[in-house]
């Protein structure tokens, strides 16, 4: 089974090249498709410098249009049989990869969502940024019946197949919640 991992990137300078090289290092069949999304801070020579490479597709908007828009480039780029989301600020460890991937392997989901909220270590949440994610969460359970602990995640990872039955407008953000709302109408 082949994996793409998306790479939204904006302003990712100080990250970008130890995010690729730990994606590099899990023993996957991957893809590496990172889109940067019109970054003025450097990252955009950096990603030049590092280039088009061994599974590594590094794609680029003219300007910044959101979180959402870079995703829809990159899943549009993608070939793998699942697509995995990685953001660059080295939030995730991609040594979950296989973790994170387990039930779709398994044939037991077809979509899974990573967690900043259950076991392990994980980077420290401010307050109100913890507590505006759980109410999200919340909001998100509530309207769509689920029982997810972290809907804002970057973490997730999807069969492809998933893509054809939806349509992302948001380019921003609420890419999350709308993804998850997708989700919900078609799985």
């Amino acid at each position: 089974m082949k994996v793409s991992v998306v790479v939204p990137v904006y302003n990712e300078v100080q990250t970008i090249e130890e995010i690729i090289s730990c994606v590099h290092e899990v023993p996957l069949e991957k893809e590496i498709i990172i889109v940067d999304d019109g970054s003025t801070d450097g990252t955009r020579l950096r990603l030049k410098k590092i280039g088009q490479g061994k599974n590594v597709k590094v794609l680029y908007h003219d300007r910044n249009q959101g979180k959402g828009a870079a995703l829809r480039t990159g899943f549009e780029a993608a070939t793998g049989d699942v697509i995995l989301i990685q953001d660059a600020d080295l939030e995730y460890d991609p040594l979950e990869y296989p973790m994170l991937l387990e039930p779709i392997v398994d044939g037991r989901a077809d979509v899974v969502y990573g967690s900043r909220f259950l076991s392990g270590p994980h980077r420290v949440l401010f307050f109100w940024r913890f507590l505006g994610n759980k109410f999200l969460t919340l909001l998100s359970n509530t309207l769509s019946n689920l029982n997810l602990s972290d809907m804002e995640t970057g973490y997730k990872a999807f069969r492809r197949e998933i893509l054809s039955s939806i349509i992302i407008r948001s380019n921003r953000f609420g890419f999350e919640p709308e993804f998850t709302m997708l989700l919900v109408q078609v799985l």
